[in-house]
């Protein structure tokens, strides 16, 4: 999933220039799967540890009671609202990130102005909406794919008194960095 991509075929119309013809050519245009890489991960992580940080410089424990102990007991990182928090934090920047890294606007434009089509569809507006419709439903499943990867530690942690009392634990984070690396 780290390295998938979407291809989209588009073709070039043919022109003439004097005695010669140029374009006809077919192509395609890949859009990634997982586009941000590991970016949400690391976002929604400093956003949502970032209550229980302040609490802390404050010297508020979940000992300490009342509203802030209560406060610091959802944010605990082994807490199923957290867990909630964070995937929702993560498919919120994946797709943050998506948009601003890819626009559809400029895309469809560039392939106009080139004689550049997708067959089936028709340059300009239609071709824009095309491309961010198709960029919605594939950074969806990279989004779920990232929270999917950065929740099960903190579930198993969650459910498995073993994996709180050893204090081993491979964050999402890691995990696909260790791969995206292996795979380069």
């Amino acid at each position: 999933v780290n390295d998938a991509d979407r291809r989209i075929p588009f073709q070039y119309g043919k022109r003439q220039g004097g005695r010669k013809m140029y374009g006809g050519q077919s192509s395609n245009l890949p859009m990634k799967v997982n586009m941000s890489g590991v970016l949400p991960i690391i976002f929604a992580q400093s956003i949502a540890t970032l209550p229980a940080t302040v609490c802390m410089l404050f010297g508020i424990t979940e000992k300490s009671g009342g509203f802030w102990g209560g406060f610091l007991s959802v944010f605990n990182t082994t807490s199923v609202l957290y867990a909630i928090i964070y995937l929702l934090l993560i498919v919120f920047f994946a797709y943050f990130y998506s948009t601003i890294q890819f626009n559809p606007i400029e895309v469809a434009n560039n392939l106009k102005n080139n004689g550049g089509f997708i067959p089936g569809i028709r340059p300009g507006r239609p071709t824009s909406d095309f491309l961010s419709k198709v960029l919605n439903k594939i950074t969806l499943f990279g989004a779920v794919y990232l929270g999917i990867i950065a929740i099960v530690p903190i579930i198993v942690s969650i459910c498995s008194s073993s994996a709180a009392n050893s204090g081993i634990s491979l964050g999402g984070t890691s995990i696909i960095i260790v791969v995206g690396v292996a795979l380069e």
